[in-house]
Parts: C-alpha cells; structure tokens; sequence
C-alpha cells in the first residue's frame, strides 16, 4: 500500500521593508518554530532594499536548512536595470537551492534546470502548465484571481508538476517601475529615503468614501483585505491541490502557520480555526477574498 503525500505548507517570500535584524530575527523564530515544510527567501519587490538583507541572508538560510526547511530563493517582480539583470543571472546559474521565478524573464533564464513558478506569473490554462513543465518548472504557485474551475482543470492536468495555491496573506495586486509610497511621502524613488520602512505591513490607501481599499508597498500594490482560505483547504485539497503558501505579516507567523498545519492535518475545526486566526491577526480584515474560495464561504467576514 502506497503511502500517502503529506500536503505541504510554504511560508512565501517576505513582500515588505522590515530592518535586517527584524529580517533575521522572524527566519530565525519561524526556523525554530514554524510548521512550514518550504520557505522563501529574498527579496521580490525593490531591488534598493536588497543590500540591507545580504549580510544576514547566508545565516538566515543556514539556520533554516538546519532546521529541516526546504529553502527556496525567490526572484525579483520585475527586473528594470541592467545591475538588477545580472543579479537575476547569478541567481539564475546559483545551483544549491531551487529558485523560484516570479518574472517572464526569470523563467527564461532558469530553463532546462529545475524551478518553481511563482504566483506572479499567468499560469491560467493547460497549455501554459505544460509548456512550463517541459522547460523545467517542477512546482508552480497559481495566481489568486483562477476561479476554482480553472484550478480543478489545472490540477487534473498537472504532470510532473506540483500546484501550489495562496491561502493567506494580503494578495499583491500591481507592480511598478515607479514608487507610490515615495511619492506619497513627497520624495522620488530614487531618493526615497526608504519610507517603506514605516509601513511593516504596507501603507493603507482608503477611497474618496474613507474606506480601506489598497495597501501600497514600495512599488507594489496589495488588497487591503487579507486573503483567508482556511475554510477551503479540505476542498482545495480534495480538488488535488498538495501544496498551500502562507504569505508572511508582522504577525505570529509560527501561529499562523500552525493554525493551518493543525487544519491540515484534522487536528482543530474549522471554526476553532478561523477564531484561532482571527485572535492572531485582530486588525487584519481576513476573508475569502478569492474566486478559489466555495459558495459556501463567499461573502462572509471569516475564513
């Protein structure tokens, strides 16, 4: 009798402008403490706050891979400059770890090699899958806007290929060559004085109304909303989803990848579940804010 494949647990990459010691300090704790199977580490968004984290990185991956973590490397959004391309490139030809591709470009640069997809590439029918798997792609995080029947066709048509979906976090939306939240502190990019900084969890944008809308990080643009398909996992997995990404806040995030793992796994029901996330992230508006999530957990405020 064959074994059954554990599902897996993915912490993604952390999209914010946290200082190094912060950085370092939240790998280290979920090393020790998160339930996660793979992590993500590096910076995607904006390639100025990249020497910040280079001398902590070599240790943050040790301490994780002592720790029984997988460790992926994830690339840049968007590659702008040519000093961003031949950083792409050495991460391209590094061989230790898998690097994820979250740009069109990336893909190209890793193919014929084993890689990830990252959510930020339109994986949105068969064809694209294959065509990604023949060129080296061995697992691809699908982006949050597939409804569930692009997902389930998707999964039955997955070979050799593992799917992963987003279940947590506030979903990025927009990239930009250009920066908002400089501009919005009346600064340029090039002279931003990194006010990124002073938003661990993006800057809130609210509409004409005084309603929370975005959230802008740097060049990125995020929902407001954070995403929460804790009342979907069962379904998701039964429609052969394997893999689930956790996307990482100034939270616990230990907790909150517990709290997922435990769903996972049997282990707690799914309302213990979403009052368990809910007291973790009480300022945070979680919700099925997908096409992914069912029927039955559309419109409501929980997960």
């Amino acid at each position: 009798m064959t074994a059954t494949k554990r599902t897996a647990l993915t912490l993604g990459p952390v999209f914010f402008n946290w200082p190094a010691a912060r950085w370092r300090d939240f790998y280290f704790g979920i090393a020790d403490e998160g339930p996660f199977d793979t992590v993500h580490v590096g910076e995607v968004v904006c390639m100025k706050r990249a020497p910040f984290f280079a001398p902590v990185l070599p240790a943050v991956i040790d301490r994780l891979v002592r720790a029984g973590k997988e460790v992926v490397l994830s690339s840049p959004i968007l590659i702008s400059g040519q000093r961003e391309l031949q950083d792409a490139r050495a991460l391209a030809a590094s061989s230790e770890f898998l690097v994820e591709a979250n740009d069109l470009g990336m893909v190209g640069l890793l193919a014929g090699r084993p890689h990830c997809i990252g959510p930020t590439i339109n994986v949105y029918n068969e064809r694209t899958l294959d065509f990604l798997a023949r060129r080296g792609a061995m697992r691809c995080t699908l982006p949050w806007e597939l409804p569930r029947p692009a997902l389930e066709r998707l999964a039955h048509a997955a070979a050799g290929i593992d799917l992963e979906v987003v279940v947590f976090g506030r979903v990025p939306l927009a990239i930009s060559a250009r920066c908002y939240h400089a501009r919005a502190h009346g600064v340029t990019k090039d002279s931003c004085r990194y006010v990124c900084a002073n938003d661990p969890d993006g800057m809130v944008v609210d509409t004409l109304d005084g309603q929370p809308f975005l959230a802008v990080n740097g060049t990125q643009t995020l929902s407001f909303h954070c995403l929460g398909l804790l009342s979907d996992l069962r379904s998701l997995e039964g429609a052969g989803i394997r893999r689930f990404r956790v996307s990482p806040h100034a939270l616990d995030m230990a907790a909150v990848g517990s709290v997922f793992r435990a769903m996972l796994d049997g282990a707690i029901e799914q309302d213990d579940g979403v009052a368990r996330l809910h007291a973790l992230a009480p300022t945070m508006s979680i919700g099925p804010i997908s096409p992914i999530a069912t029927h039955a957990s559309a419109g409501r405020e929980d997960s």
